[in-house]
């Protein structure tokens, strides 16, 4: 069995965390993953998975062989893209990793990217701070775009985009006077104490978009109880559809929902938050092709102000 294809077959599973997944992540059968990893085993001497009645996790020595496949998968990847990238015009995958709440700014610029280099392939995955920042020293990601006021690694490379601002975001309860309304209607500013008293649905504790808005409540001098919560930005927007909860929002997401009339929108103040949001990727020595393209892009006056106007200034 190839090498490279066993170290494969050992990160798609940590990354899917179950057999019969990682096997259709890598297109095989769940008895071919299963025997290639055995015969990693059985090669090295030493068992790398715990097995019960399903997946239970890496033992110490395949922790080390894990990291070791990720270093030779990236090693193999550089390579790759050295030789498919002509002068400009960089080839191969992106792995990029958000927080829910910068999701719209993420697919833009992974939409953006893509145009300006049609070699690029960006693979968007969504998730929480502390996953995106363990991606990136794992070397799973290659770029993250998430809070930059988080205490970082000196070997994370940050570069500021916007700032999120908040709002509180609920079906529109007054119909009649929106009949002409054909987008979002924006309101007057409400405060996080006025937004206390209603029935509202967050992201889960865990998110740390949920802890800012949690710190905020508790400077504005309140607490809140949360009718529903959910890890999904597509739950929180359908949620809404409902008209039965509100949710609180930063501007790019209540800028996804400018076409929806149906809804409104009225921006947070006392305290008025603008919360930095940012790109990073970890210093190395090689950076591939395709992360500088990115990192180029990221620094582009063009593409900074597009971010700022879809990312939160609907409060202007």
């Amino acid at each position: 069995m190839n090498l490279l294809v066993s170290m494969r077959y050992l990160v798609a599973l940590d990354e899917h965390q179950h057999f019969a997944r990682a096997a259709q992540a890598c297109f095989v059968t769940q008895p071919a993953l299963s025997n290639a990893i055995r015969a990693l085993e059985e090669e090295y001497g030493a068992v790398l998975v715990k097995r019960s009645r399903t997946f239970a996790g890496f033992t110490p020595e395949g922790q080390r062989m894990l990291a070791s496949a990720r270093r030779l998968l990236h090693e193999q990847e550089l390579l790759a893209q050295d030789f498919k990238s002509s002068q400009g015009k960089p080839a191969g995958t992106l792995a990029l990793g958000a927080v829910p709440s910068a999701e719209p700014i993420a697919a833009r610029f992974a939409a953006m990217l893509q145009a300006r280099h049609p070699g690029i392939r960006p693979v968007v995955r969504i998730m929480s701070s502390p996953d995106i920042e363990a991606g990136l020293e794992n070397l799973s990601l290659d770029l993250g775009l998430g809070f930059t006021d988080r205490p970082r690694p000196a070997t994370f490379l940050a570069l500021p985009q916007y700032a999120e601002h908040y709002f509180w975001v609920s079906k529109a309860d007054t119909p009649t006077s929106l009949k002409t309304q054909t987008s979002l209607h924006i309101g007057q500013p409400m405060t996080w104490q006025e937004a206390a008293q209603s029935a509202l649905c967050l992201m889960t504790p865990e998110m740390h978009n949920r802890r800012i808005v949690d710190a905020a409540f508790a400077k504005a001098g309140t607490t809140v109880t949360p009718v529903m919560e959910t890890s999904s930005v597509l739950t929180l927007a359908l949620s809404l559809m409902s008209g039965s909860v509100s949710c609180i929002m930063p501007g790019a997401l209540v800028g996804a929902f400018r076409a929806h009339a149906e809804l409104q929108a009225r921006s947070l103040v006392s305290p008025e938050l603008h919360t930095p949001v940012g790109f990073m990727a970890l210093k190395t020595e090689r950076t591939p092709r395709t992360l500088d393209a990115a990192l180029t892009l990221a620094q582009d006056a063009a593409w900074l102000r597009h971010a700022a106007a879809h990312s939160g200034l609907l409060a202007a």
